[in-house]
Parts: C-alpha cells; sequence; structure tokens
C-alpha cells in the first residue's frame, strides 16, 4: 500500500473528482469511508480538516484539501510515469486549469444548489434560487457547446484535470437540467466522458449508493433503475 488515505463519500460530485484522477493517475490510495453524520467519525475528521469540507488526502502525516490541489500534489508526488493530468507546459496548463475552474464555479455549483433545494422540507424550497440555478446551468452549456466544436477532451488533446472535474459535475448536472437538442458537442462530450475508464469505474463503485441521490429520478436507467433499488 502506498500509505495515501483518501476521505470521500461515493455519493459526492467532488469526491469523485479526484478518485476519476487518482485511476487516471494510476495510483495506490486507500479510500476511507466518510459519515459526517455519525458524530464520532465528524469529530475525527474535523480535528483533520476544520473546514469539514470532503474529500481529503492524508499522506503521512500531510494532509492536503481541496480537489484541485489533491489531484496536482498526486501528480506531482505520486503518478506513474507518463500519465500527466496538468501539463508540463504553461500554456496548456494554464488551459486545464480555467476549465477546471469552469466546471467547479459553472457547473458543479448549480447542479449542488438543485440537491440542497431537494434536500430541504418541502414548504422551505425555493423556486428563485432553483431557477437562478438553471438559467446558469443553460448559460454554461451554451459555453461549452461552442468550445467543444472540434475536440475530444475539453483541454487540450488528452483526458486532463479539467474532464476530471467534468465528469461528476456534468453526471449530476444533467438530472436536473438535460442538454438541449442544439447541444450536440455537449451531448457526445458527455458520452465521452462516461466512457473514459476511470470515470465508468468511479460510476460503477458508486451504484449501490444512487438511490439516496436526491435528483435520482433524472439518472439514466443505465445507471439507476427505480424497480431494482
Amino acid at each position: 500500500m502506498s500509505g495515501l488515505v483518501l476521505h470521500y463519500h461515493p455519493l459526492s460530485s467532488y469526491c469523485w473528482k479526484v478518485t476519476i484522477a487518482i485511476d487516471a493517475l494510476g495510483i495506490d490510495v486507500r479510500k476511507q469511508l466518510l459519515d459526517l453524520a455519525d458524530p464520532a467519525q465528524r469529530d475525527a475528521y474535523y480535528a483533520l480538516w476544520p473546514i469539514g469540507k470532503m474529500p481529503l488526502l492524508v499522506d503521512g502525516d500531510r494532509t492536503i484539501p481541496e480537489t484541485s490541489i489533491i489531484i496536482e500534489y498526486l501528480q506531482r508526488h505520486r503518478a506513474r510515469p507518463g500519465r500527466p493530468l496538468i501539463p508540463d507546459d504553461s500554456g496548456p496548463a494554464l488551459d486545464v486549469r480555467l476549465w477546471d475552474r469552469f466546471f467547479d464555479h459553472y457547473v458543479m455549483t448549480p447542479m449542488q444548489a438543485h440537491t440542497a433545494d431537494l434536500l430541504k422540507p418541502e414548504d422551505q424550497r425555493d423556486p428563485d434560487s432553483v431557477a437562478r440555478a438553471r438559467d446558469l446551468l443553460t448559460r454554461s452549456y451554451g459555453i461549452l457547446e461552442r468550445h467543444l466544436e472540434g475536440r475530444e477532451w475539453v483541454a487540450g488533446d488528452a483526458f486532463s484535470m479539467a474532464d476530471c472535474a467534468a465528469a461528476p459535475a456534468l453526471f449530476y448536472a444533467v438530472t436536473y437540467v438535460p442538454p438541449a437538442p442544439e447541444h450536440a458537442n455537449l451531448s457526445a462530450y458527455i458520452e465521452r466522458l462516461m466512457a473514459h475508464p476511470a470515470v465508468a469505474a468511479t460510476i460503477d463503485h458508486s451504484r449501490d449508493w444512487f438511490k439516496f441521490y436526491p435528483g435520482r429520478a433524472g439518472l439514466s436507467r443505465r445507471y439507476f433503475d427505480p424497480a431494482g433499488a
């Protein structure tokens, strides 16, 4: 074993971003399931990272939070040769970091606003905030549709950290706001993402948990069948 421990939950979109990167980089990491509803686990986790957000990577006596930082740390210190997710060249590396930020802020965040609203009691839900989140997702889809013209991956010619961010953001976002018919480039990109071995492995690992996902009604039947839940 490598000694690396990832504190995570298999439904978490941000955890997916890191588990996809771990597989793509070919790194051996022990995955520690985190249940923040358990007081003992919560206290132990907050002792490691008082902010309390997941995932968190622990490497010996060092703790590394924040998904993009975790991925860059793993690439610099633990990745196998020839499997970079962030290019060495500064120009392409900036493109990867730009689109990584785009997916975290403009796809993942509005997607999570939909989820957060479903977790509220029905009489406390906020349709205005959901409408704003839907509008941001729709605008983000339009930007991606134009950007993906003639591209296989979102930043450069190879699968990168930006695609690690894109996969969970889009997997969950389309359960609330599916791409429109005119978003053919985006739809094709989503299919490529879901077929990537590292993404497919993370999805398969999470299948038993989809029955707990608040937006499960929007999941494709290839991922979740309510009759079999």
